[in-house]
């Protein structure tokens, strides 16, 4: 499993060493460990964070599925937001959970998984189904990894000094993104930003920081 918080592995190694067949190998706590365990030794499924510090989640997925195809990656994490679910599953990734799912659903999908089948959980399969009949072009589409990450981070009402120590980038680093964000997506502003995010199913409204306006940032 990779997670960047202990606690969080704690919760879900305690999870599955209550389930039959299925053995944790190791734990990591970056994509980067995990990429290079998984070059040195056998695994059947990786259980994946999105949001960690170095390259991500997604980067992380990406090669793993490049150098270990046999390898199923499914995706744990606390974001469900829409833009996410279609960017991991084109990056090889055979799963979709968020971390608010029964433990018997994450057991379901790990052993579905392993035997060659996709498992989405159901706002995220819904998500994906309704997502199908929206043919707009999202600007979003255009934001790497770290911009969309930021990008989420901000119109949530983070500031920056706050963003800059989770994911371990120096303020001016933040800055740098967010003002390539905004000329990638056409906009001027936080607020012109969390609009647009809106507007294109990025966001929903109840995440969406009402004082976003006044976001010292």
């Amino acid at each position: 499993m990779v997670d960047d918080h202990q606690i969080v592995r704690a919760g879900i190694r305690r999870i599955l060493s209550e389930a039959k067949d299925i053995n944790i190998l190791a734990e990591a706590g970056s994509g980067e460990e995990a990429v290079q365990f998984i070059r040195n030794n056998e695994v059947d499924v990786v259980l994946m964070d999105i949001h960690m510090p170095g390259i991500g989640g997604l980067e992380a997925t990406r090669k793993i599925v490049h150098y270990s195809p046999n390898i199923k990656v499914i995706v744990l994490t606390v974001s469900n937001d829409e833009i996410y679910p279609v960017r991991f599953l084109k990056s090889g990734a055979m799963g979709y959970l968020t971390k608010d799912c029964q433990a018997e659903e994450l057991i379901q999908a790990i052993k579905q998984v392993k035997s060659g089948q996709r498992y989405l959980s159901a706002e995220i399969a819904q998500q994906l189904a309704l997502k199908r009949f929206d043919n707009r072009d999202s600007p979003f589409d255009a934001l790497s990894e770290r911009e969309l990450q930021v990008m989420l981070m901000i119109t949530r009402g983070e500031k920056v000094p706050k963003i800059a120590e989770q994911l371990h980038l120096s303020t001016k680093t933040v800055n740098t993104y967010r003002y390539r964000i905004f000329n990638k997506l056409g906009v001027n502003s936080d607020v012109e930003m969390t609009h647009l995010a809106l507007r294109y199913n990025v966001i929903e409204n109840h995440l969406a920081q009402q004082d976003v306006s006044s976001s010292n940032v």
